[in-house]
């Protein structure tokens, strides 16, 4: 990528230790840009209980935007500023995002036009590790927009095109309010290729193919009347990006950053394990039952707790703890068959004590006792498994 860029950082700003940075890309903002970033720092310090920066993104101005930026970045805490020598909002955002040293990172337009209030909403996600995108959203449930009838159109039926053409699954594509956890943006950013207005559109939908979590917050937004952007223009240039994400449908690879096993709450792993553990369970009962027909209940048993294991290890690691790419399978498994011998252990203990009391016991009868002892069993592969696989993500994704 071929750019040159200046940077201006205040004095008092120490980037070890920000949690948060937000990025305003701006091109000839001289009108509006001191009224936002003074409004946006007076409230981020009022607000968000985190250590944030804002950076101004200044993509090759003409006017007195730049010189603004840089008496700002002297007058305000915690404020820098970037220039760019070629234009491009995407191009901004991601020379900002990929210098930054924060833990999330997002943006929003100059003129803040949407209401601040879902600040904290779209950053608090990201920073407990519960999503990996967040973006404002003027087309969710609970949303309160004004604006024109021609750009209410236009939105919802960009947004329409996206759900039909590329099976979006988010709401708003375009709204200038999103944040990103960093290792996320790290991992993305290479693979996004538009430098102007289709960037956020891009982003969100390589996100959605490679697995990861997108958070939406319903905003209050009132249109800038005053706004810049040549719709025609934009829309056509959009229309461009979505033929050529169309014809281009391979993920990126974002390898452990996929879902993390703490996003899904431990009432619903819970939920799914058991699910899981009652098919698992059905499937024991039919194979031992069949092995029991022509041997003893020892190998009854460890022929069909082997074959059950394995599918059970991979269906939680799947459905239970949201973990769908192949990187640390060959551990997890390794995981499964620790949990697999300690129920191994627990059943044949209770198979030799059948045994062993003669009780002409029937193969039902046996059963019954042998899944009572696997159940016991069942709680510590429970955690087992989800000490392996969340730990192993945490470790990652920290």
């Amino acid at each position: 990528m071929d750019i040159s860029f200046r940077t201006l950082t205040d004095r008092r700003l120490t980037e070890a230790g920000r949690v948060v940075e937000l990025v305003i890309p701006v091109y000839n903002e001289e009108a509006d840009l001191e009224r936002g970033v003074r409004r946006l720092r007076s409230y981020v310090d009022g607000n968000l209980p985190y250590a944030t920066t804002i950076t101004i993104a200044d993509n090759a101005s003409t006017d007195r935007t730049w010189a603004i930026a840089q008496r700002l970045c002297r007058e305000l805490s915690d404020v820098r500023a970037i220039h760019l020598d070629q234009k491009g909002r995407g191009r901004a955002l991601r020379t900002a995002w990929l210098m930054s040293r924060a833990d999330v990172v997002g943006y929003m337009d100059v003129d803040l036009s949407t209401d601040l209030g879902a600040l904290l909403p779209l950053i608090a996600p990201l920073v407990s590790g519960q999503s990996d995108v967040a973006i404002g959203s003027r087309l969710a449930p609970g949303a309160y927009v004004v604006r024109g009838a021609k750009r209410e159109f236009i939105s919802r039926a960009y947004n329409l095109i996206l759900r039909v053409v590329l099976q979006a699954r988010f709401s708003d594509a375009q709204c200038g309010f999103k944040a990103v956890r960093q290792p996320v943006a790290q991992a993305l950013l290479p693979h996004v290729q538009d430098n102007s207005w289709f960037f956020d559109t891009e982003l969100l939908v390589l996100a959605q193919r490679a697995g990861l979590r997108i958070h939406e917050v319903a905003v209050d937004w009132v249109d800038d009347p005053g706004t810049t952007v040549n719709v025609s223009a934009t829309a056509r240039d959009d229309l461009r990006g979505v033929w050529r994400l169309l014809l281009h449908r391979s993920a990126p690879n974002v390898g452990s950053l996929r879902r993390s096993p703490a996003a899904k709450p431990l009432a619903r792993q819970l939920v799914s394990f058991a699910t899981i553990g009652v098919l698992s369970t059905a499937a024991y009962a039919v194979l031992y039952l069949l092995f029991r027909a022509s041997t003893s209940t020892e190998i009854a048993n460890a022929g069909a707790l082997v074959l059950t294991a394995v599918g059970n290890t991979a269906a939680n690691r799947r459905l239970t703890f949201g973990i769908t790419d192949r990187a640390h399978l060959v551990r997890d498994h390794a995981a499964g068959l620790l949990a697999f011998g300690f129920a191994l252990g627990i059943t044949t203990l209770a198979a030799a004590g059948l045994q062993h009391l003669g009780t002409g016991m029937s193969h039902a009868g046996e059963l019954v006792v042998l899944v009572s002892a696997n159940a016991v069993a069942t709680i510590a592969r429970f955690g087992i498994l989800r000490q392996s696989i969340t730990g192993a993500a945490r470790h990652i994704t920290m």
